[in-house]
């Protein structure tokens, strides 16, 4: 339904949007600082997931009536970004819970994996960048005479997605790596940690002040 060039051109544009980081990357790497690798995959997971939950209301049509609707737009950008700072905080309350040992040894990690996915996949789909990439690009990709169109969105929609899930498992893989270097003492480990709430704080701030052309 939808020809390799089509397929090529929206590659490279989803490239040149997911290269650039953005609050799902910011998140990602938050994450990571605070908790560590397997937070950080499991994070980028759920981001993923809320992000192909964008292209299924675009392909839907409900990402295009969110993205034009002023007030709407506004409460989902605003609910994304109060959810960040909550985490930042929570982050940033529990700092003093890392331990050197638990990074060295083999205790698991502090939150479990489903609320972790739950999390990455609620900013994800409050991401204002993916909302308004796959409701106004999105679109543009799809070849209208060749019907189908729901179809060929959700298609389109996977291309991002897979870029998306190795790019931000490199860079929460990378922030991981980082917090485990500092971690050789529980002072500097608990610097990490409150470093990813400031980062998550700081991310939701940004959000809530972002504007619809971000």
């Amino acid at each position: 339904m939808v020809s390799m060039d089509r397929y090529l051109a929206f590659a490279a544009m989803s490239l040149l949007v997911i290269v650039v980081p953005g609050p799902s990357v910011l998140f990602v790497i938050g994450r990571a600082l605070a908790h560590g690798r397997r937070t950080a995959v499991a994070t980028a997971l759920g981001n993923v997931v809320g992000s192909y939950l964008l292209v299924v209301a675009v392909a839907l049509g409900i990402g295009a009536l969110v993205e034009r609707s002023a007030g709407l737009f506004l409460a989902v950008k605003l609910a994304g970004a109060a959810y960040l700072v909550y985490l930042g905080v929570q982050a940033f309350r529990h700092r003093r819970d890392l331990k050197a040992s638990d990074i060295r040894g083999p205790a698991g990690p502090p939150r479990g994996d489903l609320r972790t996915v739950g999390d990455g996949v609620l900013v994800g789909v409050t991401n204002p960048k993916g909302i308004v990439f796959f409701a106004a690009v999105l679109p543009q990709f799809v070849n209208h005479e060749a019907g189908h169109v729901s179809a060929q969105m959700l298609l389109l929609g996977l291309i991002p997605i897979s870029i998306g899930l190795v790019t931000d498992t490199l860079w929460g893989l990378t922030a991981s790596a980082a917090r485990t270097w500092f971690a050789r003492s529980d002072r500097r480990l608990s610097m990490i940690g409150g470093t990813g709430g400031f980062a998550l704080i700081g991310l939701g701030v940004t959000v809530a002040a972002t504007g619809r052309a971000d």
